[in-house]
């Protein structure tokens, strides 16, 4: 016994299930599975099928969004963050909003991920020159990984509490 192969929208339902997704990735992974027919093209079959589901709150770029922002935020910098939310497809608007939200709370994230990572003051400029670039590869921006990183030996004794009340 063969089950028909499931329609543009249950493919879809079933994506949306396991994560928020944007409705251009939605397009990428449902136009694979999209045929051509008498009626309609691939493309008008998938963009009927996603406007049903966004028509029913259940495709919605604020929540995968909120969702990118929730998930990225403790390991990523407003640049990564931003660079994830645009291959995803969302508006610059929305992105734009999204960010400024997480921007107050930047210098902390920073500071707890190198803590977590590091802890300790580098020892020379070349660890120093590697805490930086972790922090920079994270997407976090210059000025700010500057603020974060202690100087090269401070001493061994510093911790990241010693320099974190340096900042404030």
């Amino acid at each position: 016994m063969a089950f028909a192969a499931p329609s543009l929208k249950g493919r879809a339902l079933r994506y949306l299930a396991q994560r928020e997704h944007s409705r251009v990735e939605l397009e990428r992974k449902l136009a694979r599975h999209a045929e051509d027919s008498a009626e309609a093209s691939a493309a008008e079959q998938i963009a009927a099928a996603l406007d049903a589901l966004q028509a029913d709150g259940l495709l919605n770029e604020a929540r995968v969004a909120e969702s990118v922002l929730a998930h990225g935020a403790p390991r990523f910098g407003a640049r990564r963050l931003r660079q994830t939310m645009q291959s995803k497809g969302l508006a610059p608007e929305l992105i734009a909003q999204t960010l400024e939200q997480a921007r107050g709370s930047e210098l902390e994230r920073a500071l707890e991920l190198w803590r977590r990572r590091f802890g300790s003051a580098p020892a020379d400029a070349s660890e120093r020159a590697r805490q930086m670039r972790f922090l920079a590869g994270r997407g976090f921006e210059a000025e700010l990984i500057r603020r974060v990183v202690p100087p090269a030996g401070a001493g061994t004794d510093t911790d990241a509490s010693d320099f974190a009340a340096d900042l404030e």
